[in-house]
């Protein structure tokens, strides 16, 4: 299939048809060898490691304000340079948070019925990473991926659904209403706001910030949701 999609790009582009069906396959093998390693790893060794992993988080996310690391693009500072490739913090970052989440809310098991130290005490761990992701890497998507995880982490843990109910709607509508107030009075929100517009009405920016929905409409009509395969390509 990456054959198939890419072959005429990468042959203009580099003269070679497989250069990136190539690239895939490398990343692939690789891949597969770093998931065999890792599976091998004792997951209790993470457990003792997870206020580390918290830390350090926190400290890759702040990579991005490194002059000459931090690369940016349309107005966002989410990659670091690494000489030979460029890498998003934020996605080593969910999974130290994660690995956080799990060792603390096994050790702190027997807290989580109580509203202070099972709900409100977890989330205040979170604000290091969403104040950097909001406000220096401008990642709104990730926040809220994050956010959404830790939460379902807690309810399984055994954070009562109440709490949730009682503070997190009320906190998701005041934050939605503060994204919106944003969008209009910041430059540098307005984006966002477009994004949301563009979603409920793609066909009236079908150039513009709608141009992918419209295109995902339009392969959607062609070839349903299983797509016209190698043939119909």
């Amino acid at each position: 299939m990456v054959l198939s999609a890419s072959s005429p790009s990468a042959l203009a582009e580099s003269g070679d048809s497989y250069d990136y069906v190539k690239t895939q396959g490398i990343a692939a093998v690789l891949g597969i060898i770093f998931m065999l390693a890792i599976s091998r790893i004792d997951y209790r060794i993470y457990q003792k490691l997870y206020k580390i992993a918290l830390i350090a988080s926190t400290v890759i996310l702040l990579l991005v304000a490194v002059p000459g690391l931090g690369v940016e693009a349309k107005g966002a500072t989410r990659w670091i340079n690494l000489g030979f490739t460029t890498l998003q913090p934020s996605e080593l970052a969910k999974i130290g948070i994660i690995i956080f989440y799990a060792g603390y809310l096994t050790k702190h098991k027997d807290e989580l019925k109580s509203m202070k130290n099972g709900f409100f005490k977890p989330f205040i761990f979170l604000i290091p990473a969403v104040a950097i992701l909001l406000l220096l890497q401008n990642h709104l998507s990730v926040t809220l991926i994050i956010i959404m995880v830790v939460s379902v982490m807690m309810l399984i843990a055994g954070t009562r659904l109440r709490y949730f109910l009682g503070f997190g709607i009320p906190g998701a509508v005041l934050g939605t209403g503060l994204l919106i107030y944003l969008a209009k009075t910041a430059e540098e929100w307005e984006f966002r706001l477009a994004r949301i517009t563009s979603f409920l009405n793609p066909w009236a920016d079908k150039q513009g910030d709608s141009w992918q929905i419209v295109q995902s409409l339009y392969a959607i009509g062609s070839g349903g949701l299983f797509g016209a395969g190698l043939r119909g390509k």
